[in-house]
């Protein structure tokens, strides 16, 4: 499909003002380029309220943020914000957040999880852990009954999502993941690379750049970094992932979706068409970005309300 015209413009003043990649700079730059295209992508809804919270974690503490929608939430979803690692704020995706937990009816937690390079592999990974099992335990007591955990997150955010649920298969029951285009493989060598490296949101370069603070490349293999490469993903909870169709990392979602799919989990894989890379935050400007980030909420809601009430599912 042809790229949305409204990317297509979007890369075009860019390309017209001399924006740099992320990857040009430093990662004070990268974070604050990112930070600076907050105004532009527009607010969530105003009728999700939230507040600030403080996580114990193996290092201290951990700041998050719990969104809560106007009704009484059927689930919990813990969110790990994208950003290659590096960048990206609670504030950053505070828009998505509201708009997740509206449309899923579930209240949301969005950690802010330590960034390399100043906090390498694997601390990013430890806070992601540590905040599921808080979730777990007082984030059903922040909501005063037990209800289903749903574990989100979008790019290096799922890339921690995935590699943290499966740490803990057998031990915190999540009744969904649900990723927009994980980060699943560091070899970068997928026909995806080759075909949309260049001119696009997310380039060869710029995943080199945020491997690189990540980690020291001789860690770019570990499992718990290149997650396709578990030696076993089965007893993973059931999993939505959607993919975009002009992105480098799209062949590796896809790949382990089919791995999840040959391990006998259930998976609900979707390609998003004429979307690039980040297209989840986008929701406000172009139509398709909402229609997709709508159908990961009802996933999430489909199987929330499945698991709380399994012999009669609501809707």
């Amino acid at each position: 499909m042809a790229m949305h015209p409204t990317i297509e413009k979007m890369l075009e003043s860019a390309r017209a003002a001399g924006k740099p990649a992320l990857s040009a700079g430093d990662p004070a730059q990268a974070r604050a380029q990112v930070a600076a295209m907050r105004a532009a992508l527009g607010s969530g809804p105003a009728e999700v309220v939230s507040e600030s919270l403080e996580i114990p974690t193996r290092a201290g503490s951990m700041p998050a943020r719990l969104y809560r929608p106007a009704s009484e939430a059927q689930g919990l979803i813990l969110y790990l914000h994208g950003g290659g690692w590096v960048c990206g704020q609670l504030d950053d995706f505070d828009a998505l957040s509201r708009m997740l937990a509206e449309l899923s009816g579930c209240a949301l937690l969005l950690v802010d999880y330590r960034l390399a390079p100043e906090h390498p592999f694997p601390a990013g990974l430890h806070d992601t852990e540590d905040g599921l099992a808080w979730a777990s335990r007082e984030g059903m007591a922040r909501l005063g009954r037990s209800v289903p955990l749903v574990v989100a997150g979008d790019s290096a955010g799922a890339n921690l999502g995935i590699a943290a649920v499966l740490a803990a298969r057998g031990r915190i029951p999540v009744a969904l993941q649900a990723y927009f285009y994980p980060v699943t493989d560091s070899e970068m060598a997928f026909d995806s690379y080759a075909s949309f490296s260049k001119g696009m949101p997310l380039t060869r370069a710029d995943m080199r750049w945020f491997f690189g603070h990540y980690a020291p490349a001789s860690q770019w293999s570990d499992p718990r970094i290149s997650v396709l490469r578990t030696p076993n993903v089965g007893g993973s909870p059931p999993t939505w992932i959607a993919t975009a169709e002009y992105d480098v990392l799209r062949d590796e979602g896809e790949k382990y979706a089919h791995r999840l799919m040959q391990a006998g989990v259930e998976v609900d894989l979707h390609r998003i068409e004429g979307l690039p890379h980040g297209f989840a935050r986008l929701f406000n400007l172009i139509d398709t970005a909402r229609d997709a980030v709508t159908l990961a909420a009802s996933a999430i809601a489909s199987q929330v309300c499945f698991k709380a009430n399994p012999i009669n599912p609501a809707f």
